[in-house]
């Protein structure tokens, strides 16, 4: 029996791999899909988490790799890898982590797997001591290939008692494009079937059979209404960027827009019906200048109900950020403030000038992935971002701003990554994540170069605030530095574009990239796990 099992999941393992790399027939013989030429000809718009996951490079490696089993465990809670490893070992990347709110020493993480093509996902029962690794691909219902997945979220509803995550579905040689969602009832044990997913989003119409290839969904996030006496107790929602791409490859408008549904059937999630409502206007330049050209919302659910999402002000072929939007809804996701909230305040931000986001003399791109927390306790909204404003004397920073009415009105920007005596970090700080635990403390954590003369090697530093803000502590909690340049395609690297934190009152769970077990001798591409420094309270 278990030879058998070993002899499946190979041949679906293999079968999947050989669907994304080389679809065959009338496929074949399509055009290259508009995403693709974007990709090719412009350095910003869509993700690199995209990009990255359906390069060939990537590909290839997938093609020579063989499934390992075990899981990573570690005797005691200091630096653990969440992840397990393959034969011989792929990278994984970008993570986010969510915990049990019935019991916060359950908790998910998941990350982009350049094994599986889809998303590695790591469960804990234990306060993170020890994981187990879970991987699923996601499949097209339209024609039941499997697609390349990738951008995960994760999010847990006390309501349904049930993990939910977020990824993309597409293809390197066909125009697909979709937002999906899977479900765990079992703490994150299995998971919906891939060709089962929820679809938030897609540029193919099920009904007609035809497919708008001049559309393509990218970078998602997911938030669930946790609050018993919220009017809307359970909804899940789903952000992400839709891109408009002409014939050529360029994009003219890519505004950030919400799905959202009350139910996913646990037997079939891919009869869940969603509800769309654009948080900016699906249309050319609507909203003014600029204001239709977005990436990287992240949405949060305040207690009373109301959504509130935070977002970049990005050009749609660049990395260039004009600045950072708020937006929020108070019936459901259903409509949205007439305009959004400019959150950044004139002369406290400047944008990484390069436009593909390079931080020098590293070669990884790092662009400008902001966070948001709504805190439960205090009610406050707290709002990191990467900044330039003092480029010249200390590299680029972590900066934080808040707000105590809603979004609405928000403080002067200061900065997080600081030194001794309060003045910014000296070198590159990036991919921040910010999360609030129940009882009202914040907990921040970013890649740090400060103790890299060369400012080259990154550590993960994590920053605590017991006073809503106010004042924070931080700390180095990475115990190894690592070479960006070797971590993943060590010509032009990937590192993955975020990090992630999830914070309870009885566990706070940090979780970032770590290439300290760079394996580039054996796969060509190099190598970066999950890694996480679980503080118990």
């Amino acid at each position: 029996m278990k030879r058998t099992r070993v002899i499946l999941l190979t041949l679906a393992t293999i079968v999947a791999m050989l669907a994304m790399a080389a679809p065959s027939g009338a496929a074949a013989s399509q055009p290259t899909p508009r995403w693709v030429l974007h990709t090719q000809r412009f350095s910003g718009g869509i993700s690199a988490g995209v990009r990255a996951m359906a390069s060939p490079a990537a590909v290839a490696a997938r093609a020579r790799h063989l499934r390992a089993s075990g899981a990573a465990a570690a005797p005691a809670l200091a630096n653990v890898q969440m992840n397990d490893d393959s034969n011989p070992p792929l990278p994984q990347n970008e993570t986010a982590v969510a915990y049990n709110t019935r019991n916060p020493l359950i908790a998910v993480a998941a990350s982009n797997d350049y094994v599986s093509g889809g998303v590695a996902i790591m469960r804990t029962a234990n306060g993170g001591q020890s994981w187990l690794t879970t991987r699923v691909t996601p499949q097209f219902q339209g024609t039941r290939d499997f697609c390349t997945g990738g951008d995960p979220a994760v999010a847990y509803s006390h309501r349904d008692r049930a993990f939910y995550i977020s990824q993309l579905c597409f293809f390197r040689a066909l125009p697909f494009s979709e937002v999906h969602v899977i479900k765990s009832v079992d703490n994150g044990k299995t998971w919906t079937p891939g060709r089962q997913a929820a679809r938030a989003a897609s540029n193919f119409d099920y009904t007609t059979g035809t497919v708008d290839e001049s559309i393509f969904n990218d970078k998602e996030y997911i938030a669930v209404d946790n609050t018993p006496t919220s009017p809307h107790y359970g909804r899940l929602y789903v952000t992400y960027t839709k891109f408009h791409i002409a014939a050529d490859g360029s994009s003219d408008y890519c505004p950030i827009q919400l799905a959202y549904t009350d139910t996913i059937p646990t037997t079939n999630p891919a009869l869940t019906v969603f509800g769309h409502t654009p948080v900016v206007p699906d249309a050319p330049g609507a909203g003014g200048v600029g204001e239709s050209a977005n990436q990287f919302s992240v949405p949060q659910v305040e207690r009373n109900g109301t959504l509130d999402i935070g977002y970049a002000l990005e050009e749609c072929n660049s990395s260039l950020d004009h600045g950072f939007r708020f937006q929020k809804s108070t019936n459901g996701g259903a409509s949205f403030l007439s305009a959004p909230v400019q959150v950044d305040k004139p002369g406290q931000f400047v944008d990484n000038p390069d436009p593909g986001d390079l931080l020098p003399p590293t070669v990884f791109r790092a662009p400008n992935t902001l966070s948001i927390d709504y805190s439960e306790k205090t009610g406050t909204l707290t709002y990191l971002y990467q900044n330039f404003i003092n480029a010249s004397a200390s590299g680029a920073d972590i900066s934080v701003q808040q707000s105590h009415d809603g979004g609405l009105h928000w403080t002067d920007a200061r900065f997080l990554s600081t030194q001794a005596g309060g003045g910014p970090a000296r070198n590159d700080q990036f991919f921040p994540w910010v999360d609030s635990s129940p009882d009202g403390n914040l907990y921040a954590i970013w890649f740090d170069r400060r103790r890299d003369p060369a400012n080259r090697n990154i550590d993960t530093w994590q920053a605590t605030s017991t006073n809503d803000g106010a004042g924070w502590q931080q700390r180095r909690i990475s115990t190894r530095s690592w070479n960006p340049d070797l971590g993943f395609f060590s010509s032009g690297a990937f590192i993955g574009d975020y990090n992630g934190i999830a914070a309870s009152n009885r566990a706070v769970y940090p979780v970032w990239t770590d290439g300290r077990n760079n394996a580039i001798e054996q796969t060509g591409i190099g190598e970066t796990d999950i890694f996480t420094n679980v503080q118990l309270r």
